[in-house]
């Protein structure tokens, strides 16, 4: 059996580490997708935590995404250099901070605001907490449309570009880069530093799973006031659900900008939260395989469809429109998915188990 589980795990290795090779014959179109793709399932990976360990329903995880995407942005962009005084003497070329100093930063600020946010949410359930965490994550994104005036902080809707890539040991990921004749493209790079974060997203989320925080915020999700009964502190055991999900949205904002080049509030709307939801509970709550099968999925659906809305249009002589028409293709594909299974594509075992019945 060990054996087995062995073999699996180097054929899926190896499969993992090929893919990207193959896919750029078709171009860095695929490859780009498959990167979207991964830096989704860090962000599925974390709101898993508040959703399926902690039972807190979270509509707003996409601001966690937007603070580490911006955090970055001022961190290694020459933005504040051109608009502050003190940073122009200071940094007259502007920040560009490193990598190991940018990820537990971005990992960090995020999990101050999923503290901030969870504070206020202690006594807050079902859809009372849906509905504050949904405005929690669209006061992010008003504010970073708006920060502009008096004072420019985030460029408003203007955005931020002119962001660095990452440089990790001494490679720069933004060029490409030559091994033995062979050239492997900036998204393949990404592809292998994304990769990388989602293995190790993988086994902590594990760990947490199996560990006695892990088990705690399971009994807070089948009964809050069974397991205050028995002594957990579900106040700290909450805000640390929130805090420690949060910082997956962190350093995967932090990956996008860098991986972008360019970032700006409209790719942290609404529509983005009720994506990660809908790719957590598509997979299975609570169950890691399916969350990353669910955010895979989804993630690449859409492009996938993007060819198939553009032949109907060309049948239907330009009437619909290829955008909505892709959104209802997408739509109708999760709907049938969760009639057929509604428990998620791949659920957790033990869920929805009956208890055995006892022996007489």
């Amino acid at each position: 059996m060990q054996t087995k589980k062995l073999v699996t795990f180097l054929a899926a290795a190896i499969g993992l580490l090929v893919v990207p090779l193959f896919a750029q014959q078709l171009g860095n179109g695929p490859v780009r997708i498959i990167d979207l793709a991964l830096l989704y399932v860090l962000l599925a990976l974390g709101l898993n935590i508040v959703v399926g360990y902690a039972g807190l329903l979270d509509l707003g995880y996409v601001a966690f995404y937007a603070v580490g995407s911006y955090m970055f942005a001022l961190m290694a962009s020459p933005h504040l250099s051109e608009n502050f005084e003190a940073f122009q003497a200071a940094f007259p070329n502007g920040l560009h901070s490193p990598l190991w100093i940018v990820i537990p930063l971005a990992a960090g600020v995020a999990a101050l605001f999923g503290v901030l946010l969870g504070a206020p949410t202690l006594k807050l359930r079902g859809d009372y907490l849906a509905i504050v965490t949904l405005g929690f994550g669209e006061i992010i994104r008003v504010f970073l449309n708006n920060l502009e005036h008096p004072v420019n902080v985030t460029n408003g809707p203007r955005g931020i570009g002119q962001i660095d890539s990452f440089q990790l040991f001494g490679v720069d990921l933004g060029k490409p880069l030559e091994v033995a004749g062979y050239t492997l493209p900036s998204v393949t790079l990404y592809y292998y530093l994304f990769l990388a974060l989602v293995v190790i997203s993988v086994i902590i989320c594990y760990r947490l799973e199996q560990s006695r925080i892990g088990r705690a915020w399971m009994a807070i999700r089948e009964d809050e006031i069974a397991a205050k009964a028995m002594g957990i502190n579900t106040r700290n055991m909450k805000l640390l659900a929130f805090g420690m999900g949060a910082t997956f949205g962190g350093v995967a904002g932090a990956m996008f900008a860098s991986f972008q080049g360019f970032v700006s509030p409209e790719s942290f709307s609404l529509q983005e939260s009720v994506m990660i939801v809908a790719m957590v509970v598509l997979g299975g709550i609570g169950h890691i395989p399916g969350v990353i099968l669910g955010a895979l999925m989804l993630a690449a659906l859409p492009e996938v469809l993007r060819y198939v809305a553009g032949d109907i249009q060309a049948m239907t002589d330009g009437r619909i429109d290829a955008a909505i028409l892709r959104q209802l293709l997408v739509a109708l594909a999760m709907i049938i998915i969760m009639l057929v299974r509604p428990r998620g594509l791949w659920p957790a075992p033990e869920h929805g188990k009956a208890a055995p019945t006892p022996v007489k």
